[in-house]
C-alpha cells in the first residue's frame, strides 16, 4: 500500500481519491475549496492539507485532477506548489487532460530535480470515476510508470504507457477527436430519423446491431431524443479539448477538418446556452427547441 496524495476534488477527482483509501492507501487530499476537502475527509476518512506542497510532503505519489493548463501549474510549480515539498524519487501523476506541452515540461522540470511526472489523462468520464473503472492512457518512463499503474489500478479498468512524456496526453486527443465525429454524425442520423417520420428508437434497435454500433449510440441516443443533455462531460469542457487537439495539430500537421467543424458547433450550442450541457446536446442546434 502507498502514501498518496490527491489534488483536486471535482467530480473525477473526489470519487477517484475515494477509491485510493478503499484499496488500502493512505491518502492525503488538498482542493482549491477547503470545505470539499473536508467533506471528502469525513466521507472517506483520509486526510487533508491547506496546500499542495503540504499535501506532497513526505509522499510516494501524488494525483491530480484539475481544469486545465494553468492549474497544472499552478498546483505543481506555483506558489506553495507540489514540487516544492515532493520527496526525490517519488512520482507525480497528472489525471488533467491538458497539452502534451505542459506535460513534457513538467516531465523536464520533474527530471532535473530528480523526481518522477507521467501525464495520465482518464476517459470514462463522471461514472468511470464513480464506478471505478477509467481507461487511463499516460506518457513517462517505463520504471515509474509501473510503479503508478499499480496505484492507478484502484479507479481504472484499463492503464497504459502509450510512451514517453506527453503521449498521454495524445493519445486523449485521440480519444476526443473520435468522440467529436461520433456525437455529430449520431445527432444528424437521429434529425434525419424523425424528419422521415420513423420512430427514432425503433432505428437505433436496429442499426445497433450492424457497422453504425457505437458506445455513443447505446448510452445517449435515447436521451438525445427526449432533449435532455445532463448526463455526462460538458460542452465547456468538451470545447476546452477541442481546442487543445486543434492546437497539436497546427504544430505535427494534421488535418481535423471534422474537429473544427464540430467546436464551431459546440459553440452554437454554448449560444443555445448549453454550455453545461452534456456532450451529446450537439442535436439541439439541429432541432433548436430541444432541450
Amino acid at each position: 500500500m502507498a502514501k498518496v496524495a490527491f489534488l483536486g476534488l471535482g467530480v473525477m477527482g473526489y470519487p477517484m481519491a475515494g477509491h485510493l483509501v478503499k484499496h488500502g492507501h493512505e491518502v492525503t487530499v488538498y482542493n482549491r475549496s477547503a470545505a470539499k476537502a473536508e467533506k471528502w475527509a469525513t466521507q472517506f476518512g483520509g486526510k487533508t492539507a491547506a496546500t499542495p506542497g503540504a499535501a506532497a510532503a513526505g509522499q510516494e505519489i501524488v494525483f491530480s485532477c484539475v481544469g486545465n493548463d494553468d492549474d497544472v501549474r499552478m498546483i505543481t510549480i506555483g506558489e506553495n506548489g507540489a514540487f516544492s515539498t515532493l520527496p526525490v524519487g517519488a512520482l507525480f501523476v497528472d489525471h488533467t487532460t491538458a497539452s502534451a506541452s505542459v506535460a513534457r515540461e513538467l516531465a523536464a522540470i520533474a527530471t532535473k530535480e530528480g523526481k518522477h511526472f507521467i501525464d495520465a489523462p482518464v476517459s470514462g468520464g463522471q461514472a468511470g470515476a464513480e464506478n471505478g473503472a477509467l481507461t487511463v492512457m499516460c506518457g513517462g518512463d517505463e520504471k515509474p510508470y509501473a510503479e503508478a499503474e499499480k496505484v492507478i489500478k484502484a479507479y481504472a479498468k484499463s492503464c497504459r504507457l502509450m510512451g514517453p512524456a506527453g503521449s498521454g496526453q495524445l493519445t486523449k486527443m485521440v480519444n476526443q477527436i473520435c468522440i467529436a465525429g461520433l456525437v455529430q454524425a449520431l445527432s444528424e442520423g437521429l434529425h434525419f430519423a424523425q424528419c422521415a417520420g420513423l420512430d427514432g428508437a425503433a432505428v437505433i434497435d436496429v442499426i445497433s446491431k450492424g457497422a453504425a454500433q457505437s458506445w455513443q449510440m447505446e448510452n445517449r441516443y435515447k436521451t438525445m431524443l427526449d432533449g435532455k443533455f445532463d448526463f455526462g462531460f460538458a460542452v465547456q469542457w468538451m470545447r476546452k479539448d477541442l481546442s487543445i487537439c486543434l492546437a497539436e495539430a497546427r504544430n505535427n500537421g494534421a488535418s481535423l477538418p471534422v474537429s473544427a467543424l464540430v467546436d464551431q458547433f459546440y459553440a452554437e450550442v454554448e449560444k443555445l446556452g448549453g454550455s453545461r450541457w452534456d456532450t451529446s446536446s450537439l442535436i439541439a442546434r439541429l432541432q433548436p427547441k430541444a432541450g
